[in-house]
């Protein structure tokens, strides 16, 4: 495992690459476990980009950015940074990279129909799996992390999301995981002054739409298949703990 570890860390990108990010995430202060953790994700994020073409429309650009930004300001760890991008696409998908990159297609913007609310409890539910290192465990975690790290000794991590593939990053996580990060983001969502009862309206009508087969809706059984059944995270958004 230790060698993987170093192979990693040359793979991982060319601040990486020089033996800190192995050091760092395991004996460097919290300062230095971010900044390692944000420099792996922004390589992964430069490949997301050119598989992803972005979605430039101003109003909705403006609208995920705000929300973004109010969610950000509520996390504790304020050294963390958050960077929010919309992305083109006809399938409602979110997914988030290590260090604070997260993004968010068009479709899932109008799935939820451009309520602030909803989008803070999607958005927030993102952030969580960053924070809880959900994000980066996915990596590590990953065969193809292995089989990159040791066929791919330099190209960063860019090569990995190109070897991997986006689906992968849009896949949901554990049950467990999931449902931490619905509370977590209903969280953040509250303290940023937003309405929970939104993620309530939110999954309620997303369930509906699984029960009806969500005629017209490409890709949201795909999005939500593996996330835990609806009634399983309406009652963990409804008894998170308040702010």
């Amino acid at each position: 495992m230790a060698g993987f570890f170093r192979n990693l860390g040359k793979f991982a990108g060319p601040r990486v690459r020089k033996g800190k990010w192995l050091w760092q995430s395991l004996t460097g202060s919290q300062a230095d476990v971010l900044k390692a953790e944000h420099d792996v994700g922004r390589d992964m994020a430069a490949e997301v980009r050119r598989q992803l073409p972005p979605d430039d429309d101003p109003e909705t650009v403006e609208l995920i950015g705000e929300i973004g930004r109010r969610l950000a300001r509520c996390v504790a760890e304020k050294r963390r940074t958050f960077q929010f991008e919309l992305v083109r696409g006809g399938e409602p998908n979110a997914f988030a990279l290590p260090g604070g990159f997260v993004f968010v297609s068009r479709a899932l913007v109008d799935l939820c129909e451009r309520r602030p609310g909803e989008l803070a409890f999607v958005l927030g539910h993102e952030m969580a799996h960053v924070i809880r290192g959900h994000a980066l465990d996915r990596m590590l975690s990953s065969s193809a992390t292995v089989l990159a790290a040791r066929a791919v000794p330099v190209g960063g991590m860019g090569a990995w999301v190109k070897r991997v593939g986006i689906r992968y990053l849009e896949g949901a996580y554990s049950r467990d995981r999931e449902l931490g990060a619905d509370e977590l983001g209903v969280r953040l969502a509250d303290a940023a002054g937003y309405d929970r009862r939104a993620a309530v309206r939110l999954l309620a009508r997303l369930g509906n739409l699984r029960a009806k087969g969500a005629a017209g809706l490409p890709g949201l059984g795909r999005y939500f298949a593996s996330h835990p059944p609806t009634d399983e995270r309406i009652r963990q958004v409804k008894e998170a703990p308040p702010v």
